[in-house]
């Protein structure tokens, strides 16, 4: 049988690193819509932009 490679620390380093980046980014994005949300809306809305949400 083969076994499959082991994954190296370096891999797993680099892993864990990007999905921490894009949890931090996801994060900050969340938190500008929540404190800006409704201002975005109304903009959007007096554009006739809002059908994109």
């Amino acid at each position: 049988m083969n076994r499959p490679a082991p994954i190296s620390t370096a891999t797993l380093a680099r892993a864990g690193l990007a999905t921490a980046a894009f949890a931090a980014a996801s994060g900050v994005a969340f938190a500008a819509w929540i404190g800006n949300g409704a201002e975005i809306f109304l903009t959007m809305a007096s554009n006739g932009l809002a059908w994109c949400f």
